[in-house]
């Protein structure tokens, strides 16, 4: 029994194992190294902090999300992933209009917030972590103190990949998830639809920062620029940009 019982043991171990390396291998067929550093070439340029993120850390941090660039057919997971990094992008970019090789080739420039709003939770890694809540939720979930050490989020690149992978695979009610709207898994409720809010591109925008850049009826330069990233990603992955790409007539959330 007991030799029953160790065998059972380790064979559940080793699915496990192979169920992990599995969802890498998954994301990883589409993010290749060779890919990555295509999509971030300047990241780890003067002026960049950016060689911070590397393409071993964000294979682990996507490695403990078995969901994330996995879910749906090919086209669905090439798409999640190209929105994924659009948004990631911005967040981070340190591109000019007249920048070397254009605008949009120059996200994860920037690791931390250039000019904090709200010491000691200010902006930091891929999604720029911001506000005490979101870095108590986020430790929550991932098993670490950052309300106490916030700056294990812009000095472990694995931990700054984790936080961005959680924020964008997490629903805070009432917004659904960015994963789930990009892999068509939610379904728009009435008050969603006569608030304009519709599954696509912009209302991922509308989840992370739709206060500031949503329901104004024109697009920000912010959103813009959240645009112009997941398009140059988009054309990159060869993956059609889908519908509802901007957020300008969707009503956001309560408080952003």
């Amino acid at each position: 029994m007991r030799r029953l019982l160790a065998l059972a043991g380790a064979t559940l171990l080793i699915a496990a194992a192979s169920g992990a390396s599995g969802q890498q291998a998954g994301v990883g067929s589409i993010i290749t190294r060779a890919m990555f550093e295509s999509m971030l070439s300047h990241r780890g340029d003067q002026g960049c902090q950016g060689a911070f993120y590397t393409y071993d850390a964000f294979i682990k941090a996507a490695g403990d999300f078995p969901r994330f660039g996995t879910t749906g057919n090919g086209e669905t997971r090439r798409r999640e992933l190209a929105a994924f990094f659009g948004q990631t992008s911005h967040e981070t970019t340190g591109g000019w209009p007249t920048a070397p090789d254009g605008p949009f080739a120059w996200g994860y420039c920037r690791v931390k917030e250039m000019k904090p709003t709200d010491p000691p939770y200010y902006g930091r890694g891929p999604i720029q972590l911001t506000h005490k809540y979101n870095y108590q939720l986020a430790g929550d979930a991932l098993k670490l103190d950052l309300v106490n050490n916030p700056d294990l989020v812009s000095s472990d690149p694995v931990v700054a990949f984790r936080t961005a992978i959680w924020f964008w695979m997490t629903a805070q009610s009432p917004k659904p998830s960015c994963h789930a709207v990009i892999t068509n898994q939610w379904t728009p409720s009435g008050d969603d639809r006569r608030a304009g809010r519709l599954p696509g591109y912009g209302m991922a925008t509308n989840i992370i920062n739709g206060g500031e850049e949503c329901g104004k009826g024109y697009s920000t330069d912010k959103a813009k620029d959240r645009v112009g990233y997941y398009k140059r990603y988009c054309d990159m992955l060869r993956v059609g940009y889908g519908d509802n790409l901007a957020c300008r007539d969707q009503k956001p959330y309560g408080g952003g």
